[in-house]
């Protein structure tokens, strides 16, 4: 008889997830690591690990609110400047016993208003500090609301292809259905509509009923920007539909070029006017863990929404109650990313001198990745307009094809393994995010150092290549 914990008795939903980001290729990784071997972590967006240095401010402020005793201290102004010190006595402010207490399920109401007057600023709209709640980062909010929308195998959620396995998972661990809509990549990760029209019609042929629509903007894997145009035919369709929309915003910061500015969905939303405006119902999200801040450890995110119903409201917050309290500090880094230093404060240069440095350092490697993909033989890749990774695609040879299913390897995970014992570069395949049968793509963060990025590309250029030579039967290979 096997007991509760017995692989046997697990529920079937947790043995279905996948999520490739941690996956196999990750597994491996962490092997040779500790084998001795160097490793090149550029398969998750985590910009700390790989060299990017914190913001001076907010460390300034996180490490006087959870030692609030340095306040007392009579030489606290000559550690710290006076306006991290009156920051963190006004984060202080709105806690009931510092970060060590829970604070309201929804979180600290303080911050709440500061991230309502960062949307209101953003979108030229007041937001409603009552619709927005605080979470361990973005996921989690994710997590949250999928978890409030899915009823069971019967319900679908339009998801983009490729997309951040962070949906698929939490879909399959909720026993939802996924319901895949593709990006174009000859159109730069375009999306089209009657590629959309079509997987619903699919999805309900199947008896799906597709309740809701996730965008990924600026997208991961994918990086490219939603023009206006595109969000407007979005917000259309999921309106016709009748779909929820959520809007997968943690990347706003990361833009690489001028063409296409971020622009939310909730702006593009409400400068549509009503009806529309006031009826399409919006769900979205962001995080400390993106931008130049790359506080993933912290774990601070929100969801703001739009136009939900107050009994479903209310219903959200009873689940979040359930976890008590969102991480404090997290929220405190949280405030500090809304409500940024202005002209005048005292650390304000200092602040846009690391900002800036990090957006345009990470504006350049976009540039140094990109072309260096399409440099190597038999690799293409669209350039990196937002968000903080590249996408190229992979034209594998038919014999490289035959080898990886001679090893029991899906294709791209059979190149990526060899790039990893080569060269040390850890990546995730193509199809731990979705993509086109017979082609096949891996997805590596932009993030490692500026300085290091040039030997980077050059160790993995010469792998490739050697890879091609080694595989290449001149008849060809998979592409588009």
């Amino acid at each position: 008889m096997s007991r509760g914990l017995d692989y046997e008795s697990l529920n079937e939903n947790v043995k279905k997830v996948q999520y490739a980001v941690r996956g196999e290729l990750y597994l491996r990784a962490t092997e040779l690591q500790k084998e001795g071997k160097k490793i090149i972590f550029t398969n998750v967006g985590n910009p700390h690990a790989l060299g990017q240095k914190p913001l001076t401010f907010p460390r300034q402020v996180v490490a006087l609110c959870q030692a609030p005793f340095l306040l007392d201290d009579p030489n606290v102004g000559l550690m710290f400047p006076a306006d991290a010190i009156a920051r963190a006595k006004h984060y202080l402010s709105f806690t009931t016993g510092g970060l060590g207490a829970y604070s309201d399920s929804r979180g600290l109401p303080g911050v709440r208003r500061e991230v309502a007057e960062f949307i209101g600023r953003r979108d030229g709209y007041p937001s409603d500090p009552e619709l927005i709640f605080l979470t361990d980062g973005a996921s989690k909010g994710v997590m949250q609301i999928l978890n409030t929308i899915i009823c069971g195998e019967r319900d679908g959620v339009l998801v983009p292809v490729p997309q951040y396995p962070l949906y698929s998972a939490t879909i399959s661990l909720l026993g939802g259905s996924l319901v895949p809509y593709y990006l174009e990549e000859t159109a730069n990760w375009g999306l089209d509509i009657s590629n959309l029209r079509e997987s619903v019609a699919q999805a309900r042929f199947k008896g799906i009923r597709v309740k809701a629509m996730v965008i990924i903007n600026p997208g991961n894997p994918t990086g490219q920007c939603l023009s206006e145009v595109n969000l407007k035919e979005i917000i259309q369709f999921c309106y016709q539909e009748n779909l929820v929309l959520l809007g997968d915003e943690v990347y706003q910061q990361n833009i690489y070029q001028d063409n296409r500015p971020f622009l939310s969905a909730r702006k593009v939303l409400l400068d549509m006017g009503p009806p529309i405006s006031r009826e399409l119902q919006l769900v979205s999200f962001h995080t400390v863990s993106k931008g130049y801040w790359g506080e993933c450890g912290q774990r601070g995110g929100y969801f703001e929404m739009t136009n939900i119903p107050p009994e479903t409201v209310d219903e959200i917050y009873k689940i979040a109650s359930i976890s008590l309290s969102p991480n404090v500090p997290a929220q405190i880094f949280l405030g500090l990313m809304v409500n940024p230093l202005k002209p005048g404060d005292i650390s304000f240069d200092q602040f846009v001198r690391e900002s800036k440095g990090i957006l345009e350092s990470l504006r350049r490697r976009a540039h140094i990745m990109t072309d260096g993909f399409n440099s190597c033989k038999n690799v293409v890749c669209n350039f990196t307009e937002g968000a903080m990774y590249s996408f190229p695609q992979i034209h594998l040879p038919p014999r490289a094809i035959e080898a990886a299913k001679k090893a029991g390897k899906v294709p791209d995970v059979f190149y990526c393994l060899k790039l990893l014992e080569a060269t040390g570069i850890s990546t995730v395949p193509g199809s731990g995010f979705g993509q086109k049968e017979g082609v096949f793509h891996l997805r590596t963060t932009i993030l490692p150092a500026e300085e290091e990025m040039p030997a980077i590309m050059a160790s993995f250029k010469k792998f490739n290549d050697e890879f091609m030579e080694q595989y290449e039967d001149h008849r060809g290979f998979s592409r588009m």
